[in-house]
């Protein structure tokens, strides 16, 4: 499959909440939630060098149709619902379109 949808989320945590969003962010690549999602090609979860409170979100999708209807459903939704208290603010959404690149862990 070929990436056309992606887009790239940097998240503030509350003060000393950073571990918290990282372990939560990350159960996104469980079994039936959305980074497990056939449709999702990229999911990186990375934080800050400089601020451990600030984290960085890095995914890639078959489509951006195939983004929005995996985020619609429940488990994408539970997970959106326990991030927002962790939060000190507004993220920043950049999208994009994948044209190449490697990941290895």
């Amino acid at each position: 499959m070929i990436s056309t949808y992606g887009f790239s989320a940097a998240l503030t945590a509350r003060p000393g909440m950073g571990d918290q969003l990282v372990d939560l962010l990350l159960t996104g690549l469980n079994e039936g939630s959305p980074g497990a999602s056939e449709y999702c090609l990229v999911y990186v979860v990375s934080r800050s060098a400089s601020d451990p409170d600030v984290v960085h979100v890095t995914e890639g999708w078959t489509s951006e149709e195939d983004h929005h209807r995996v985020f619609d459903g429940e488990a994408a939704q539970a997970i959106v619902a326990q991030i927002a208290p962790l939060l000190a603010g507004e993220s920043e959404y950049t999208d994009h379109v994948p044209v190449g690149g490697k990941a290895a862990f």
